[in-house]
């Protein structure tokens, strides 16, 4: 179990035409320095687009170093992510959290195995044989989704005008779900906005 104090600034920047905008957001801690792997999800009032939600990263989480790798990957509902263990032992991959439990069992190097998210939500990744391995899946339901990188930043682009929510989760955030939620507008005009944000507390990462 680890926690952290967080504190979260969120800097928004919207730039485009009266049809879609290019949103900038970037995290900071208590300290004001970036925080990696936030997961930002923005959702058009309008709703989305039906059929099948792509990404142009890879849907896999890799055991490598008797590590998970990458510690935050987002997944579409529907998708399939695979989990290719790089690794000379063996691992049993599995995850309780609510609406996205499931259970692989034990398998070797150079093996892999997939499993299908159907509910958007979290999940949380374990492994039944090295307990210090972790890692989360975010499920989303929308196209227009990412996560900061090591700078604290991410850009969504072509997002559609209008209003819409933007939510960003971290699994130390803490708050409710490990999410908080903001309205924005998009596409109004270039422009800047900054939403500040104090969280800080201890969180539970299991």
């Amino acid at each position: 179990m680890r926690s952290i104090l967080f504190a979260l600034l969120f800097v928004i920047s919207v730039h485009g035409t009266a049809f879609a905008g290019d949103l900038t957001i970037s995290v900071r801690n208590a300290a004001g320095q970036p925080v990696r792997d936030a997961v930002v999800t923005v959702r058009p009032n309008a709703g989305v687009p039906s059929g099948p939600i792509r990404f142009s990263w890879p849907l896999r989480v890799v055991q490598q170093n008797v590590q998970f790798q990458p510690y935050v990957l987002i997944a579409p509902v529907g998708a399939t992510v695979s989990f290719p263990n790089l690794d000379r032992v063996r691992h049993h991959v599995y995850s309780f959290s609510r609406g996205n439990r499931f259970e692989i069992e034990l398998f070797g190097q150079d093996q892999t195995r997939s499993h299908t998210f159907t509910t958007a939500g979290v999940a949380a990744l374990g492994c039944n044989i090295h307990d210090q391995m972790l890692a989360f899946v975010r499920v989303v339901d929308t196209p227009w989704a990412g996560k900061t990188d090591a700078s604290g930043n991410v850009t969504i682009p072509a997002i559609p005008a209008g209003a819409a929510s933007l939510r960003v989760w971290h699994p130390q955030l803490n708050v409710r779900g490990n999410e908080t939620a903001y309205p924005v507008t998009i596409g109004a005009g270039a422009g800047r906005h900054t939403i500040a944000g104090d969280f800080s507390g201890r969180a539970a990462v299991r």
